[in-house]
């Protein structure tokens, strides 16, 4: 059984626990904090576990150069990337009224640190869990310093090998129990055949203590319903209000229509997951009645004969008989009673 933790506050995943669906809003918010809440709003309505935003310290994130160089984008917010930036930015207050919201309409929020500036932020704000992005999936001091605060973390695994993500988990894995691994590619959109979900089994193999999920970034809801069938128990998606928008990630981004399509089919998929035993079921018994087959005789049979397969043939008899899967334990047994051609064998005509 796959490690299960508590995420978020009563919220736990791994095992037998729904997908944790996060709604990544990102920058995606223009900017502006009532079109950040209209979207934390957005995901409770969809039916999303948490909003998700992305909190920087940009004197920590990026050089001064970085910051200084022209931004000439057509989705550019500023002269330079510097003034982009800071324009997306949000400050401290802004999160505090942002959690606040989310908490009295009842949805997580959380934010990606962007540098370990933002996860001190983040601690001290009292976010329920750390998301770490995939541009920091091989940043090994701020991977420890952000585990040993201690709580849980969704780790993105885009622009990464195998071999880095293995380190990963022994890096987190020495000072915190409670994480989980996203396979991610970090296209945006991304296209089909870059996904890539059979890293998905391959995380499962290699790390099979830790539930392991699916970030995408690719169009639609298809590749990500299937990531839940094939075991992600933690799911992010890119979500925006109109994918028109300025900005890189509108695009790529679920609109409300296609995030609520999105949960209603993992949810629908998490329920036709079921048992693993197989055997016929309660539902199926109308089914059998009318179709199941039966063992018939296929020529006369006199009381006393001794049996054999050429004596039988599969039909759907009336009354049900011995069911065809037991035909062979009847070669060599003899009837107590005479059967007409096309009589189903019953149970009770055996010696």
């Amino acid at each position: 059984m796959p490690l299960q933790f508590e995420l978020c506050p009563g919220r736990m995943i791994g095992g037998n626990h729904p997908c944790f669906i996060i709604a990544e809003i990102g920058q995606n918010h223009q900017g502006d904090i009532e079109i950040a809440k209209q979207m934390i709003k957005m995901a409770k309505d969809c039916g999303a576990d948490c909003a998700k935003f992305q909190k920087s310290e940009l004197e920590y994130k990026f050089s001064k150069p970085a910051l200084a160089r022209p931004y000439n984008s057509k989705h550019s917010w500023g002269k330079t990337y510097g003034e982009h930036k800071r324009y997306l930015e949000f400050s401290h207050d802004q999160y505090r009224e942002l959690k606040k919201y989310a908490a009295e309409i009842g949805i997580f929020l959380t934010a990606s640190g962007m540098d370990e500036m933002a996860v001190e932020f983040l601690h001290e704000l009292g976010v329920p869990f750390f998301k770490v992005a995939s541009c920091d999936a091989n940043n090994f001091p701020y991977l420890e310093k952000t585990a040993k605060k201690g709580r849980p973390m969704v780790v993105s695994t885009g622009m990464q090998s195998m071999e880095t993500i293995q380190r990963v988990y022994k890096t987190v894995r020495e000072h915190n129990q409670n994480f989980t691994l996203l396979q991610c590619t970090s296209a945006y959109p991304l296209d089909p055949k870059e996904v890539n979900l059979s890293v998905i089994k391959e995380y499962q193999k290699e790390f099979p203590d830790v539930p392991i999920g699916y970030s995408g970034h690719e169009q639609g809801i298809y590749i990500t319903v299937a990531a839940v069938a094939m075991g992600a128990k933690v799911v992010e998606r890119h979500v925006t209000l109109d994918k028109t928008w300025k900005g890189n990630d509108h695009e790529a981004s679920l609109e409300p229509s296609e995030l609520a399509e999105l949960v209603r089919a993992i949810r629908l998929v998490e329920l036709a997951m079921g048992s693993p035993v197989k055997q016929m079921l309660p539902c199926e018994k109308s089914c059998h009645d009318k179709l199941g087959k039966s063992v018939v005789a296929k020529v006369d049979i006199p009381k006393g004969t001794e049996l054999n397969l050429d004596m039988f043939v599969v039909k759907v008899g009336e009354p049900k008989g011995i069911p065809p899967e037991n035909m062979q334990e009847l070669v060599g047994k003899k009837l107590k009673v005479d059967v007409k051609e096309d009589d189903s064998i019953l149970g009770n005509m055996i010696e």
